[in-house]
């Protein structure tokens, strides 16, 4: 799906288009190139060695080399994402496996420890952080294994837990996690830069907070495990019942060398694509940044939503574009393909019976582990599914998002983006003829 220029006139002849455009501006509004220069520190007496982690690390190294000077001692490496890397040069950029963790990534943790071990009060650690980073940096508590993160990262995945509860988790399965990178820092000065994809921009919940202070706890951590019914072998319960396990707490004053800065956000992007509407004569109905929850609920309350604007122009009148962020869940019942983002679609499109079109997509371009960013349908979406005989509510059972758009042409390949703020969802309802 391409993205031609717009114009108010070719607004309600072309609503896709126009959801689209509105998807790009998100994007723009946030990424690394745009977000990471104004909030890069000075260059300190001594070295700075940047460290990072997400599917937007690479990118924002990039963005990093554009605008240090050049006489200012600069190395280090960010690991991200494979096929979401980007071109560098006096900063590493290593690629791992995402949302299962893989031996690459447990390299570079490791890679990253040694980049940071005897550095000086006069050296500066700048830590770029975004979402996808948890995954990335894969280096387990001692006595663990990676198999041991492996599996249990999987069970996490499809269990419906949100992202809070599985970081928790994380946080105290790791070696790196839960502010001990910045310990490993010390006395350095550590800025941490963070790209959020976190409900709320929590900068302890982004990537598991490498460098930032835990409130959560390791009893917190078994909870989640239990509440999901997550079975654990016996060697990693008795490592998160040991005090070991505990990661540092907010106050702790071995973290007083550090400062973190959240530098881009969902709602960022959500007043980024606002504005685009506005520009089209499009009145923005912004639902919240935060909306989490069961993807197929959330897409039902949006289902009720738009049919109180359908017919009563309330709480605001037509043409509008209802927009939303934040992060849902998927729990897995079913053998399809797809992710968060086409479920949401797909339940969306099952219940809403009034003309409308919509978007739904992963603002790092990948929805799941699938090739694709999301996907998009119009009103005439019930009648191209019968077409192609197929029936939204056996693809919904087999949790098969991707596949049902797949086969109506209507999925959204982007390709990565560089950056992550999570979910983006457009439903456009026209004015009256």
């Amino acid at each position: 799906m391409t993205s031609p220029a717009i114009t108010s006139a070719s607004l309600v002849g072309n609503p896709a288009i126009f959801l689209r455009h509105l998807f790009d501006a998100a994007l723009a509004a946030v990424a690394p190139s745009v977000c990471v220069p104004q909030h890069l520190p000075k260059p300190p007496k001594g070295k700075t060695v940047v460290v990072g982690a997400g599917k937007a690390a690479a990118a924002m190294a990039a963005a990093v080399e554009a605008h240090w000077p050049a006489d200012a001692p600069l190395s280090g490496m960010v690991v991200t994402r494979y096929g979401h890397g980007a071109p560098t040069s006096r900063i590493e950029v290593f690629e791992a496996a995402h949302p299962v963790p893989d031996a690459a990534g447990q390299r570079a943790a490791r890679r990253m420890f040694d980049l940071v071990r005897g550095l000086t009060a006069d050296d500066l650690v700048l830590c770029l952080i975004s979402g996808g980073g948890s995954a990335l940096l894969a280096l387990p508590a001692p006595g663990l294994t990676l198999a041991d993160k492996q599996a249990i990262n999987r069970a996490l995945l499809k269990s419906g837990a949100d992202i809070h509860e599985m970081n928790c988790v994380r946080k105290h399965l790791s070696a790196i996690k839960g502010g001990r990178l910045a310990l490993a820092c010390a006395p350095a000065r550590v800025v941490t830069l963070g790209i959020s994809d976190i409900p709320g921009d929590d900068p302890s919940a982004l990537a598991s907070g490498p460098t930032v202070a835990d409130p959560t706890t390791r009893e917190e951590a078994l909870a989640v495990l239990a509440r999901y019914g997550i079975g654990i072998p016996r060697h990693v319960r008795e490592w998160l019942e040991s005090s070991a396990a505990e990661t540092p707490k907010p106050g702790d004053p071995r973290l007083a060398h550090c400062q973190t800065r959240v530098i881009a956000t969902a709602q960022q992007a959500l007043q980024a694509a606002a504005a685009f509407a506005r520009q089209q004569g499009v009145a923005p109905l912004v639902l919240g940044d935060t909306i989490e929850g069961e993807a197929r609920d959330v897409a039902y309350v949006h289902a009720a939503i738009a049919r109180q604007i359908h017919h009563y122009d309330e709480p605001t009148p037509k043409p509008c574009v209802i927009l939303s962020g934040g992060e849902t869940t998927v729990t897995v019942k079913g053998n399809g393909r797809g992710g968060r983002n086409t479920e949401f679609l797909l339940a969306l499109a099952h219940v809403l019976d009034v003309p409308a079109w919509a978007l739904a997509c992963d603002t790092d371009g990948i929805d799941g582990t699938e090739d694709n960013a999301g996907a998009w349908f119009g009103p005439d979406v019930h009648e191209r599914a019968a077409m192609c005989r197929l029936a939204s509510a056996d693809f919904l059972a087999d949790n098969d998002g991707y596949g049902f758009f797949a086969a109506l042409d209507q999925l959204i390949v982007t390709g990565p983006t560089r950056t992550n703020v999570n979910d983006f969802r457009a439903i456009f309802l026209p004015g009256s003829h």
